[in-house]
């Protein structure tokens, strides 16, 4: 009985004999070196696709063929690599369709969580019964300045809609203002509501607008308010996660509060800095792109 990388060989070698005829030739990857080797076959080509690469896929579509067929095995994703991301999608613009897209890559590639628009999470939660990935949604988003009560109201609401985990967005303002009693218990309030529900929150300091002194008092206040996270950023500010304040946050914090970094965070590089430097969850749009351009065997030994 032929093996699973007898049968990931054959694919490939068939692939080469059809190239060799069309006088395209493209090395064969040595062997015991497998499948996705894009160094040795296409050195500056990213993508991991069908056969070895998206050159020698396309050649052959061009050549006349109406389907490729490839092993289940051609594109492994890293489940450890996935469950430290929240596939985000928090535009003011999203559709319906667009929803249930993510909600389908969240199943696909074993997300830690979607991360949406309050009105979506009914349909998010719809969409993830029987998932194992989670429905996360915002609160105050995205200026934070929305008053303590509304607040409250708006995480209870999200709840009862199946909520699982919150990211509220701290007062900036008030911060900036000097007035930390005040945030302390805007926080403590989500989070009074949500635990009552064990459900988890990530505080957004919003470190684009902070210098270094405020975002540690921020961190600090959320960790006194009993947030279960504090994260980077809304994405909707001047500026996103950045490895260095990911280091102050987990700094200030310490192992027991989880550091979520967002905004801007588009590669699996970026994903490895963030959680080198202390992240311990990561909030992105660009997911799938993310796991798919992570190479063979990469980890991410961050804090």
């Amino acid at each position: 009985m032929i093996t699973s990388a007898e049968m990931d060989r054959l694919v490939a070698e068939i692939g080469d004999e059809l190239l060799r005829r069309m006088g395209n030739a493209t090395p064969a990857p040595a062997r015991g070196e497998g499948l996705n080797i894009p160094d040795k076959i296409c050195p500056d080509c990213t993508q991991r696709c069908v056969q070895t690469c998206a050159r020698k896929s396309a050649a052959i579509i061009a050549a006349g063929a109406d389907r490729i067929t490839a092993s289940a095995t051609t594109t492994r994703v890293d489940p450890a690599i996935a469950a430290l991301i929240d596939h985000t999608l928090l535009k003011p613009e999203a559709t319906e369709a667009e929803i249930v897209k993510l909600c389908g890559e969240a199943r696909q590639y074993g997300f830690a969580s979607v991360c949406v628009n309050p009105y979506w999470v009914t349909r998010a939660t719809g969409l993830l019964r029987g998932s194992p990935v989670k429905v996360c949604t915002v609160i105050g988003f995205p200026l934070g300045a929305s008053t303590t009560e509304s607040k409250r109201a708006e995480t209870a609401a999200a709840l009862r809609c199946g909520a699982q985990e919150i990211d509220m967005v701290m007062n900036v303002g008030a911060l900036r203002s000097g007035n930390e009693e005040a945030v302390k218990l805007d926080i403590a309030a989500v989070v009074e509501v949500a635990h009552a529900h064990r459900v988890i929150v990530k505080v957004i300091i919003e470190t684009a607008l902070l210098d270094d002194n405020q975002k540690a008092i921020a961190c600090t206040l959320a960790k006194l308010a009993k947030a279960d996270f504090v994260k980077t950023s809304t994405g909707f500010a001047k500026g996103g996660a950045t490895a260095a304040d990911i280091k102050l946050m987990r700094d200030v914090v310490g192992p027991s509060v989880g550091v979520k970094a967002s905004g801007g965070i588009r590669s699996f590089e970026d994903v490895a800095n963030m959680t080198a430097a202390g992240a311990t969850r990561i909030g992105a749009s660009a997911s799938v792109k993310i796991v798919e351009g992570a190479p063979a065997g990469a980890r991410t030994d961050g804090y």
